[in-house]
């Protein structure tokens, strides 16, 4: 795990030089029927913070009063990042990052008619544009050097993988007080990179909590392949999530996610000057 550590470290700053496209489509469904399911295009581009992603096609449909409405654009409180700009509907508050599996918070005002897809517009922000280069939030997987120091990994064997030797790894918080992720992580044998990790929450939120705050959401857990690129680095290619959603004890929802990255360009380097420039008539005299 130091070995796949340090290839992480690595990958994440290489991952800084591509520029690619994020296909996502997200869905909110009530039981057997969609309440609302939206496709973006996004343009990522690395930037000194982490990323910034630039909208490029909506094509979403919301049911409205039986009939469902279609729409190319996203609601007009909302920026390119699926962010709310206020306190409106469905908001997204972000704390500091976090390992811990809890540290984005969403809350949901109930009604109107456009409750669905402003759940939608904002899982996907937080979901996937949370200051990463890789096209989904951070912290979501304990596989850099930063954030396995607070898991447990355990050998359970090697495997045959999407064409490749891969080592069988589970991880855990090692405190078992924590509410963090758990899962599965696929390791080439050759690379040390990951091929695949799934992970769901390490414990469940007690009864009494659920109670009191009046929300649940069982199922929540998170897949994503990754895939090398020509260069050698590997990138998160596929990203996808399935889990439930009740609020106040009458509100239920299934949440979908599947996103895709792909048309990769890799950027130029950095060019950067030190000190002045001489004019060359100067250098010539």
């Amino acid at each position: 795990m130091v070995r796949v550590a340090a290839n992480q470290d690595q990958s994440e700053a290489e991952r800084a030089h591509y520029v690619y496209v994020q296909h996502a489509k997200m869905v909110s469904r009530r039981g057997n029927k969609v309440m609302c399911d939206e496709i973006t295009d996004y343009r990522v581009t690395p930037s000194e913070n982490g990323s910034h992603a630039e909208l490029l096609k909506v094509d979403g449909r919301l049911l409205v009063h039986h009939q469902y409405q279609r729409y190319n654009r996203l609601l007009p409180n909302t920026d390119g990042d699926g962010k709310k700009k206020d306190g409106s509907g469905v908001e997204v508050k972000k704390d500091e990052p976090t390992t811990d599996a809890s540290h984005d918070t969403i809350e949901i005002t109930i009604g109107g008619d456009n409750a669905d897809r402003e759940i939608v517009e904002n899982m996907r922000g937080n979901l996937l544009h949370d200051e990463s280069k890789d096209g989904l939030s951070a912290h979501l997987f304990p596989l850099t050097s930063k954030d396995q120091k607070d898991y447990a990994f355990q050998m359970m064997g090697r495997e045959r993988l999407n064409g490749r030797d891969v080592y069988h790894i589970v991880f855990r918080p090692k405190d078992k007080s924590d509410y963090a992720w758990k899962g599965d992580a696929y390791i080439d044998t050759t690379a040390y990179q990951p091929v695949l990790v799934t992970t769901g929450l390490s414990r469940k939120v007690p009864f009494a909590v659920r109670t009191f705050l009046g929300t649940n959401l069982p199922g929540l857990g998170f897949t994503v392949t990754y895939s090398p690129q020509a260069d050698g680095v590997w990138f998160p290619s596929t990203f996808s999530t399935e889990f439930k959603m009740e609020v106040l004890f009458f509100f239920r929802r299934e949440i979908i996610l599947d996103a895709q990255n792909r048309d990769f360009e890799k950027t130029h380097g950095k060019v950067t000057i030190v000190g002045e420039a001489t004019p060359v008539e100067e250098k010539q005299r």
